[in-house]
Protein backbone atom coordinates (compact mmCIF):
# COMPACT_ATOMS: atom_id res chain seq x y z
CA UNK A 1 0.00 0.00 0.00
CA UNK A 2 1.33 3.41 -0.94
CA UNK A 3 2.36 5.88 1.73
CA UNK A 4 0.23 8.93 2.39
CA UNK A 5 0.92 11.71 -0.14
CA UNK A 6 2.09 15.14 1.04
CA UNK A 7 -0.62 17.38 2.46
CA UNK A 8 -2.52 19.25 -0.25
CA UNK A 9 -0.73 17.53 -3.13
CA UNK A 10 -2.75 17.07 -6.32
CA UNK A 11 -1.98 14.10 -8.54
CA UNK A 12 -2.75 13.80 -12.21
CA UNK A 13 -1.21 12.62 -15.41
CA UNK A 14 -1.86 11.16 -18.82
CA UNK A 15 -1.94 7.89 -20.71
CA UNK A 16 1.00 6.97 -22.91
CA UNK A 17 1.85 3.96 -25.09
CA UNK A 18 1.09 0.93 -22.86
CA UNK A 19 1.53 3.07 -19.79
CA UNK A 20 0.58 5.92 -17.49
CA UNK A 21 2.47 9.05 -16.48
CA UNK A 22 1.67 10.58 -13.07
CA UNK A 23 2.80 13.99 -11.89
CA UNK A 24 2.88 14.48 -8.12
CA UNK A 25 3.75 17.40 -5.88
CA UNK A 26 7.28 17.76 -7.23
CA UNK A 27 8.13 14.67 -9.24
CA UNK A 28 6.74 12.83 -12.24
CA UNK A 29 6.85 9.12 -13.00
CA UNK A 30 5.97 6.98 -16.00
CA UNK A 31 5.10 3.28 -15.71
CA UNK A 32 5.02 1.16 -18.87
CA UNK A 33 4.19 -2.48 -19.56
CA UNK A 34 6.95 -3.87 -21.75
CA UNK A 35 6.28 -6.55 -24.39
CA UNK A 36 7.66 -9.28 -22.09
CA UNK A 37 5.14 -8.36 -19.36
CA UNK A 38 7.60 -6.56 -17.08
CA UNK A 39 6.54 -3.15 -15.75
CA UNK A 40 9.15 -0.44 -16.11
CA UNK A 41 8.82 2.45 -13.66
CA UNK A 42 10.97 5.46 -14.47
CA UNK A 43 11.11 8.94 -12.93
CA UNK A 44 11.03 11.88 -15.33
CA UNK A 45 13.49 14.71 -14.72
CA UNK A 46 11.77 17.92 -13.69
CA UNK A 47 12.96 21.44 -14.42
CA UNK A 48 13.09 23.73 -11.39
CA UNK A 49 11.28 26.28 -13.56
CA UNK A 50 8.00 24.39 -13.10
CA UNK A 51 8.44 24.36 -9.30
CA UNK A 52 9.21 28.07 -8.97
CA UNK A 53 7.03 30.88 -7.62
CA UNK A 54 5.28 31.15 -11.00
CA UNK A 55 3.47 27.94 -10.10
CA UNK A 56 1.63 29.75 -7.28
CA UNK A 57 0.54 32.93 -9.11
CA UNK A 58 -3.05 32.75 -10.41
CA UNK A 59 -3.37 32.80 -14.22
CA UNK A 60 0.41 32.77 -14.72
CA UNK A 61 0.44 29.29 -13.21
CA UNK A 62 -1.93 28.15 -15.95
CA UNK A 63 0.57 29.02 -18.68
CA UNK A 64 3.35 27.40 -16.64
CA UNK A 65 1.26 24.26 -16.09
CA UNK A 66 0.46 24.03 -19.81
CA UNK A 67 4.15 24.28 -20.76
CA UNK A 68 5.07 21.71 -18.12
CA UNK A 69 2.33 19.34 -19.26
CA UNK A 70 3.48 19.50 -22.88
CA UNK A 71 7.11 18.92 -21.88
CA UNK A 72 6.36 16.04 -19.53
CA UNK A 73 3.95 14.50 -22.01
CA UNK A 74 6.56 14.41 -24.76
CA UNK A 75 9.17 12.95 -22.40
CA UNK A 76 6.74 10.28 -21.19
CA UNK A 77 5.78 9.37 -24.75
CA UNK A 78 9.44 9.01 -25.70
CA UNK A 79 10.09 6.69 -22.75
CA UNK A 80 6.96 4.60 -23.40
CA UNK A 81 7.66 4.33 -27.14
CA UNK A 82 11.15 3.01 -26.46
CA UNK A 83 9.92 0.58 -23.78
CA UNK A 84 7.16 -0.75 -26.04
CA UNK A 85 9.66 -1.92 -28.67
CA UNK A 86 10.57 -5.62 -28.76
CA UNK A 87 13.87 -6.32 -26.91
CA UNK A 88 15.82 -6.72 -30.16
CA UNK A 89 14.65 -3.28 -31.36
CA UNK A 90 14.87 -1.26 -28.14
CA UNK A 91 17.89 0.68 -26.93
CA UNK A 92 18.13 -0.81 -23.43
CA UNK A 93 21.93 -0.98 -23.66
CA UNK A 94 22.18 2.75 -24.23
CA UNK A 95 22.62 5.08 -21.27
CA UNK A 96 19.32 6.44 -19.96
CA UNK A 97 20.15 10.00 -20.98
CA UNK A 98 20.57 8.87 -24.59
CA UNK A 99 17.10 7.31 -24.61
CA UNK A 100 15.42 10.59 -23.71
CA UNK A 101 14.67 13.45 -26.05
CA UNK A 102 17.24 16.20 -26.26
CA UNK A 103 16.20 19.78 -25.63
CA UNK A 104 16.20 20.72 -29.31
CA UNK A 105 14.18 17.66 -30.40
CA UNK A 106 11.74 18.08 -27.52
CA UNK A 107 11.26 21.77 -28.28
CA UNK A 108 10.74 20.98 -31.96
CA UNK A 109 8.07 18.36 -31.25
CA UNK A 110 6.23 20.71 -28.90
CA UNK A 111 6.41 23.56 -31.42
CA UNK A 112 5.04 21.37 -34.21
CA UNK A 113 2.23 20.04 -32.00
CA UNK A 114 1.22 23.53 -30.87
CA UNK A 115 1.36 24.89 -34.42
CA UNK A 116 -0.88 22.11 -35.75
CA UNK A 117 -3.36 22.60 -32.89
CA UNK A 118 -3.51 26.35 -33.48
CA UNK A 119 -3.96 25.91 -37.23
CA UNK A 120 -6.68 23.25 -36.96
CA UNK A 121 -8.69 24.61 -34.04
CA UNK A 122 -8.17 28.36 -34.34
CA UNK A 123 -7.03 29.41 -37.82
CA UNK A 124 -9.18 27.08 -39.94
CA UNK A 125 -12.42 28.06 -38.09
CA UNK A 126 -11.44 31.71 -38.53
CA UNK A 127 -11.25 31.43 -42.33
CA UNK A 128 -14.23 29.08 -42.64
CA UNK A 129 -16.35 31.65 -40.82
CA UNK A 130 -15.27 34.62 -42.95
CA UNK A 131 -18.13 34.04 -45.36
CA UNK A 132 -20.84 34.25 -42.69
CA UNK A 133 -21.04 38.03 -43.02
CA UNK A 134 -22.30 37.59 -46.57
CA UNK A 135 -25.45 36.02 -45.10
CA UNK A 136 -26.10 39.19 -43.10
CA UNK A 137 -24.52 37.94 -39.84
CA UNK A 138 -23.15 40.71 -37.61
CA UNK A 139 -19.81 40.40 -35.79
CA UNK A 140 -21.34 38.77 -32.69
CA UNK A 141 -23.22 36.17 -34.69
CA UNK A 142 -20.26 35.44 -36.98
CA UNK A 143 -17.93 35.05 -33.99
CA UNK A 144 -20.44 32.64 -32.45
CA UNK A 145 -20.54 30.75 -35.74
CA UNK A 146 -16.76 30.57 -35.73
CA UNK A 147 -16.95 29.11 -32.23
CA UNK A 148 -19.49 26.54 -33.42
CA UNK A 149 -17.12 25.46 -36.20
CA UNK A 150 -14.33 25.13 -33.61
CA UNK A 151 -16.50 22.87 -31.44
CA UNK A 152 -17.44 20.68 -34.41
CA UNK A 153 -13.78 20.29 -35.43
CA UNK A 154 -12.75 19.47 -31.86
CA UNK A 155 -15.48 16.88 -31.32
CA UNK A 156 -14.91 15.43 -34.77
CA UNK A 157 -11.20 15.03 -34.06
CA UNK A 158 -11.91 13.29 -30.73
CA UNK A 159 -14.42 10.94 -32.35
CA UNK A 160 -12.24 10.18 -35.37
CA UNK A 161 -9.05 9.21 -33.54
CA UNK A 162 -11.15 7.17 -31.10
CA UNK A 163 -12.00 4.81 -33.96
CA UNK A 164 -8.39 3.59 -34.07
CA UNK A 165 -7.71 0.35 -32.15
CA UNK A 166 -4.41 1.60 -30.71
CA UNK A 167 -6.09 4.77 -29.45
CA UNK A 168 -8.89 2.74 -27.85
CA UNK A 169 -6.25 0.87 -25.86
CA UNK A 170 -4.70 4.22 -24.91
CA UNK A 171 -8.14 5.30 -23.70
CA UNK A 172 -8.16 2.28 -21.38
CA UNK A 173 -4.98 3.54 -19.74
CA UNK A 174 -6.57 7.00 -19.63
CA UNK A 175 -9.49 5.57 -17.68
CA UNK A 176 -7.12 3.70 -15.34
CA UNK A 177 -5.20 6.90 -14.62
CA UNK A 178 -8.39 8.73 -13.66
CA UNK A 179 -9.62 5.86 -11.49
CA UNK A 180 -6.28 5.72 -9.65
CA UNK A 181 -6.43 9.45 -8.92
CA UNK A 182 -10.04 9.08 -7.72
CA UNK A 183 -9.06 6.20 -5.42
CA UNK A 184 -6.18 8.20 -3.93
CA UNK A 185 -8.34 11.28 -3.38
CA UNK A 186 -11.06 9.23 -1.69
CA UNK A 187 -8.76 7.15 0.50
CA UNK A 188 -9.60 3.87 -1.21
CA UNK A 189 -7.00 1.10 -1.61
CA UNK A 190 -4.79 1.35 -4.67
CA UNK A 191 -5.78 -2.03 -6.03
CA UNK A 192 -7.71 -2.94 -9.19
CA UNK A 193 -10.76 -3.57 -6.98
CA UNK A 194 -10.33 -0.20 -5.26
CA UNK A 195 -9.99 1.58 -8.58
CA UNK A 196 -13.19 0.01 -9.94
CA UNK A 197 -15.23 1.82 -7.31
CA UNK A 198 -14.73 5.00 -9.32
CA UNK A 199 -15.64 6.36 -12.77
CA UNK A 200 -13.22 6.75 -15.64
CA UNK A 201 -13.99 10.50 -15.91
CA UNK A 202 -12.29 13.13 -13.76
CA UNK A 203 -12.92 16.87 -13.49
CA UNK A 204 -9.21 17.75 -13.86
CA UNK A 205 -8.77 15.75 -17.06
CA UNK A 206 -6.85 17.19 -19.99
CA UNK A 207 -9.91 16.57 -22.16
CA UNK A 208 -11.89 18.78 -19.79
CA UNK A 209 -9.21 21.44 -20.10
CA UNK A 210 -9.30 21.35 -23.91
CA UNK A 211 -13.09 21.61 -24.00
CA UNK A 212 -12.92 24.51 -21.53
CA UNK A 213 -10.38 26.23 -23.79
CA UNK A 214 -12.76 25.90 -26.73
CA UNK A 215 -15.72 27.29 -24.76
CA UNK A 216 -13.75 30.13 -23.12
CA UNK A 217 -12.31 31.10 -26.51
CA UNK A 218 -15.83 31.56 -27.90
CA UNK A 219 -16.63 34.07 -25.15
CA UNK A 220 -13.26 35.85 -25.38
CA UNK A 221 -13.34 36.23 -29.16
CA UNK A 222 -16.89 37.64 -29.14
CA UNK A 223 -15.55 41.04 -28.10
CA UNK A 224 -13.16 41.49 -31.04
CA UNK A 225 -14.10 42.87 -34.46
CA UNK A 226 -13.74 40.68 -37.54
CA UNK A 227 -12.42 43.46 -39.76
CA UNK A 228 -9.80 44.24 -40.74
CA UNK A 229 -8.55 40.69 -41.25
CA UNK A 230 -5.24 41.27 -39.45
CA UNK A 231 -7.07 42.16 -36.21
CA UNK A 232 -9.33 39.14 -36.60
CA UNK A 233 -6.26 36.92 -37.14
CA UNK A 234 -4.01 38.51 -34.49
CA UNK A 235 -6.67 38.40 -31.76
CA UNK A 236 -6.99 34.62 -32.12
CA UNK A 237 -3.24 34.09 -31.76
CA UNK A 238 -2.50 36.66 -29.05
CA UNK A 239 -5.38 35.58 -26.83
CA UNK A 240 -4.49 31.87 -26.77
CA UNK A 241 -2.28 32.17 -23.62
CA UNK A 242 -5.00 34.23 -21.91
CA UNK A 243 -7.68 31.69 -22.81
CA UNK A 244 -5.45 28.85 -21.58
CA UNK A 245 -4.73 30.64 -18.29
CA UNK A 246 -8.42 31.32 -17.59
CA UNK A 247 -9.34 27.76 -18.56
CA UNK A 248 -6.74 26.35 -16.16
CA UNK A 249 -8.17 28.36 -13.26
CA UNK A 250 -11.67 27.07 -14.07
CA UNK A 251 -10.46 23.44 -14.16
CA UNK A 252 -8.47 23.93 -10.95
CA UNK A 253 -11.49 25.42 -9.18
CA UNK A 254 -13.80 22.67 -10.42
CA UNK A 255 -11.37 20.02 -9.26
CA UNK A 256 -11.11 21.48 -5.75
CA UNK A 257 -14.87 21.99 -5.37
CA UNK A 258 -16.24 19.06 -7.35
CA UNK A 259 -18.81 18.32 -4.62
CA UNK A 260 -20.64 21.66 -5.13
CA UNK A 261 -23.85 21.18 -7.10
CA UNK A 262 -23.34 24.09 -9.49
CA UNK A 263 -19.74 23.01 -10.15
CA UNK A 264 -21.12 19.61 -11.11
CA UNK A 265 -23.46 21.34 -13.57
CA UNK A 266 -20.59 23.37 -15.10
CA UNK A 267 -18.31 20.32 -15.29
CA UNK A 268 -20.99 18.01 -16.71
CA UNK A 269 -20.18 18.62 -20.44
CA UNK A 270 -16.50 17.81 -19.95
CA UNK A 271 -17.31 14.69 -17.93
CA UNK A 272 -19.72 13.62 -20.66
CA UNK A 273 -17.06 14.18 -23.32
CA UNK A 274 -14.73 11.82 -21.46
CA UNK A 275 -17.03 8.98 -22.47
CA UNK A 276 -15.24 9.35 -25.82
CA UNK A 277 -11.69 9.57 -24.44
CA UNK A 278 -11.72 6.94 -21.68
CA UNK A 279 -12.59 3.26 -21.51
CA UNK A 280 -12.98 0.78 -18.69
CA UNK A 281 -9.46 -0.61 -18.16
CA UNK A 282 -8.52 -4.23 -17.64
CA UNK A 283 -6.70 -5.33 -14.47
CA UNK A 284 -3.33 -5.07 -16.19
CA UNK A 285 -3.95 -1.44 -17.10
CA UNK A 286 -5.09 -0.71 -13.54
CA UNK A 287 -1.84 -2.22 -12.24
CA UNK A 288 0.17 0.14 -14.45
CA UNK A 289 -1.71 3.19 -13.14
CA UNK A 290 -1.22 1.96 -9.56
CA UNK A 291 2.51 1.43 -10.10
CA UNK A 292 2.86 4.95 -11.48
CA UNK A 293 0.91 6.75 -8.76
CA UNK A 294 2.56 4.77 -5.95
CA UNK A 295 6.00 5.63 -7.35
CA UNK A 296 5.05 9.33 -7.60
CA UNK A 297 3.93 9.31 -3.95
CA UNK A 298 7.15 7.57 -2.91
CA UNK A 299 9.29 10.17 -4.66
CA UNK A 300 7.29 13.02 -3.13
CA UNK A 301 8.01 11.46 0.28
CA UNK A 302 11.72 11.20 -0.47
CA UNK A 303 11.71 7.43 -0.84
CA UNK A 304 13.56 5.52 -3.58
CA UNK A 305 11.68 3.55 -6.20
CA UNK A 306 12.66 0.46 -8.16
CA UNK A 307 13.15 1.36 -11.80
CA UNK A 308 11.84 -2.01 -12.99
CA UNK A 309 10.23 -4.05 -10.27
CA UNK A 310 6.98 -5.71 -11.34
CA UNK A 311 6.26 -8.59 -13.65
CA UNK A 312 2.98 -9.73 -15.14
CA UNK A 313 1.21 -10.80 -18.27
CA UNK A 314 2.23 -9.11 -21.52
CA UNK A 315 0.11 -6.04 -22.26
CA UNK A 316 -1.01 -7.43 -25.62
CA UNK A 317 -1.74 -11.13 -25.63
CA UNK A 318 -0.54 -13.05 -28.71
CA UNK A 319 -3.21 -14.11 -31.19
CA UNK A 320 -3.85 -17.85 -30.73
CA UNK A 321 -4.39 -18.17 -34.48
CA UNK A 322 -0.85 -17.03 -35.21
Amino acid sequence: MADTPPQGALYGGQAVIEGVMIRGASDAVVAVRKPDGEVMVQPLPQSKLWLSKWRRIPFLRGISALAETLTLGMKALAVSANAALPPEESDEDEPEEEQTLGGFALGGMIAISLTLAIVVFFIIPLFLSRGLESFGWNDWAANAGEGGIRIVLFLGYIWLIGRMSDIQRLYGYHGAEHMAVHALENGDPLTPEGLRRHPTAHSRCGTAFLLTVVLVSIIAFMFFPRDPLWIHFASRIVLIPVVAAVSYEIIRFNGRHSEWWWVKVVAWPSLLLQNLTTKQPDDGQCEIAIASIEAAIALDNGQPIAVSAISGEPAVQPDPAE
